[in-house]
Formats: structure tokens, C-alpha cells, sequence
């Protein structure tokens, strides 16, 4: 209780110092993404969808008398069934360039995560799988909601050096059956150089968490691990490349004790990106496997595998206007055996942004 009195003061208190103002001045963004996908499972019945997919950003942003900036947004997101995105941090930006995110701030391995190109277009192979295996660098970092996130201002000690650092605690609520986050920390940090001609830019993380849980059973692990990346762009030419290890616990929609599946995982992800003119080539790759278990304070023993390449080519046909076309092929494996949710898919679309 003493942690979540100290972060209400400390928010409270900031607050409170900046200058009444009649509105902040906002800021919107968007997108209108449509398209049809063919999708055509190694098993089943090919399918076709039309994909309608919407989303508006708001920005919020005032600067008070002693310079401190003072910022949040929130998303409203529209595919198939309107939903709003509740994870808006209030960020505090200081003059020397420094930030402090406040509530909902997540983990700092994550935000440092290195972007890997991949196919665009919105295509996929769509069913259920009790399969856990990770697709993303930043599976393994988490948080809860009550949480604070501080960045450093650039050539922070180093020219090129950024870093973040991270933690949420639990807010009160009991345990139960089921594994609850209690707490989280996170340490993040980017680097950036020139080699000749080259723009490379260095991400890296590491994370860790404690679950609570009713019962004599505690997971194994906790969620928690390390990421590390890199991208080297020359010209209109960008290569990356990733791998994370970690551990996480998830609810796959499967198990009895939902959202108490503990996952012991790895991924490599890599990609390239290539521009020419009005065109933009992308080709990614995914290979995750994990051990996982549906029986808290069991480790798992056989391995869960996910692997995906994919390449698209975008044309841009007006200021804002792209048009896309995506191939997706992907295998799956659920305890060491083959899922029927392989299989390849297309994807023919436009997008629209502002």
C-alpha cells in the first residue's frame, strides 16, 4: 500500500504544479485499411475474407510555465466491433529532454525492442491452438497498469545511447486461482552509430516479474527475459535482425486455470525492407518454439513451434494512399506435433492514413 500512496503523491504533486489551462491542444491521426484475404490451410476449407479495419489516434499535449510537457493519447479502433484502447500513460517531458511516463507506462525492455520489417497486408491463418510458441522480441516483458517508465534524454553518457527504465506494482486486488502480475521491472537501451554509409541502431532489454496465485503452486518462472536487435539501414535499403529468450505466462483460451499457461520460449526474427520510387518491397521471417504447460509449478517438456515468412510489395498511389499485396506462408507444431492451423495466405488491399 505504501508503493501506490507514494506514486498517487508523486503523480498528484506533479500535476498539480502545472498552470490551469482552458485546453490542451490536440493532435489526430488515422487509418482506413480494406482489402480481401484468401486464406488456404494445409487442413480445411480455403476461405476468403474482407478485411475492414479503422482506427483514430488523438494526441493530447500542453507545456506548463516551467517547461514540463504534459502528454497522453488514446486510440478508438474499428475491426469488425469498435473497441477503445485503454493503455494511455500520462508522460511528463522535461526540458532536457528526459520523459517520465506515469500509470499504464509498461515495461522499458519493450519499448526498446528493435523494429524487424515484415510482409504487410493483413493476411494470416486464422484458428485455435493451444500452441504458445513466440512471434515477437517483446514477448517476456510485462507490467501492470500502476507504473512508472523514465527515459533518458539523448547521448545519454555516449553519443547515440538511450535508456529506459521501468516498474509497476500490484494493485491490491487478491489473488486467485488463476497467475496474477504483482509486480514488474524492466531495463531497455538503444544505440545508434554510422559506419560509413550505414545507420545502425542497437536495441536491447531485460525484464522480470513476480506472479501471485492461490494455492501451493507458484509458476516455475515468472514472466521475464532479454531481447537484443539489430538494424542496419543504407540507402533505401534496411536490414534487421532480432532474438529474444524469455519466459511468460498467457491465457491461450484452453486451459481450465485461464491465463495460467507458463511458456518457456525463444525467436529469431528477420527482415528486409527495400525502397524504389513509389515501391516498397518487405521480406520477413519468424522462428519461435517454447516448452509449455498448463499446470502452474510444472515446468513444460515438449516444444511448441511457430515459423512464417512472408513478403509483400506496396505501391504508393497518392500522398497517404498505398495499395498492398502480401503472402503469408506458416507452420505450426503443438507439443511436438502438426496443428491443422498451417497453411499459406494473400492478401489484396489499399490503405488509406492522415
Amino acid at each position: 500500500m505504501k508503493k501506490e500512496l507514494l506514486m498517487a503523491s508523486a503523480l498528484v504533486s506533479t500535476l498539480g504544479a502545472a498552470s490551469v489551462a482552458e485546453a490542451v491542444t490536440a493532435t489526430t491521426a488515422g487509418s482506413l485499411k480494406i482489402g480481401q484475404e484468401w486464406e488456404s490451410p494445409e487442413s480445411g476449407t480455403d476461405t476468403n475474407n474482407t478485411k475492414d479495419q479503422s482506427n483514430f489516434n488523438i494526441s493530447l499535449s500542453e507545456t506548463t510555465d516551467g517547461g514540463v510537457t504534459i502528454s497522453s493519447s488514446f486510440e478508438i479502433v474499428d475491426e469488425g466491433t469498435v473497441a477503445a484502447d485503454d493503455d494511455n500513460a500520462i508522460k511528463l517531458t522535461f526540458s532536457d529532454g528526459s520523459a517520465l511516463e506515469l500509470l499504464n507506462a509498461g515495461n522499458a525492455a519493450g519499448t526498446h525492442a528493435v523494429s524487424i520489417p515484415g510482409a504487410g497486408g493483413e493476411q494470416g491463418i486464422a484458428g485455435t491452438t493451444s500452441a504458445n510458441a513466440p512471434t515477437g522480441l517483446g514477448f517476456a516483458a510485462g507490467a501492470t497498469t500502476l507504473g512508472v517508465e523514465w527515459h533518458s534524454a539523448a547521448d545519454f553518457m555516449a553519443d547515440g545511447l538511450k535508456v529506459s527504465a521501468s516498474f509497476s506494482t500490484s494493485d491490491g486486488a487478491a489473488n486467485t486461482a488463476t497467475a496474477i502480475m504483482d509486480s514488474s521491472w524492466g531495463l531497455g537501451a538503444t544505440y545508434v552509430t554510422d559506419a560509413g554509409d550505414t545507420a545502425i541502431t542497437i536495441g536491447a532489454g531485460i525484464s522480470g516479474s513476480e506472479y501471485g496465485i492461490t494455492g501451493s503452486a507458484t509458476p516455475t518462472n515468472d514472466k521475464g527475459g532479454v531481447h537484443i536487435g539489430i538494424s542496419a539501414v543504407t540507402g533505401d535499403l534496411t536490414v534487421a535482425v532480432g532474438f529474444a529468450d524469455g519466459d511468460s505466462i498467457v491465457d491461450d483460451g484452453t486451459t481450465a486455470a485461464l491465463a495460467s499457461t507458463q511458456v518457456d520460449g525463444e525467436v529469431i526474427k528477420a527482415g528486409i525492407k527495400y525502397v524504389t520510387g513509389d515501391i516498397t518491397l518487405n521480406v520477413g521471417m519468424t522462428d519461435g518454439e517454447a516448452k509449455d504447460s498448463s499446470t502452474i509449478g510444472t515446468a513444460g517438456t515438449t516444444v511448441d513451434g511457430h515459423t512464417e515468412v512472408g513478403a509483400s510489395v506496396s505501391y504508393a498511389v497518392a500522398s497517404g494512399v498505398s495499395a498492398v499485396i502480401g503472402y503469408t506462408d506458416v507452420e505450426r507444431t503443438d507439443e511436438g506435433s502438426a496443428t491443422t492451423n498451417d497453411g499459406s495466405a494473400w492478401y489484396i488491399g489499399a490503405s488509406m492514413s492522415f
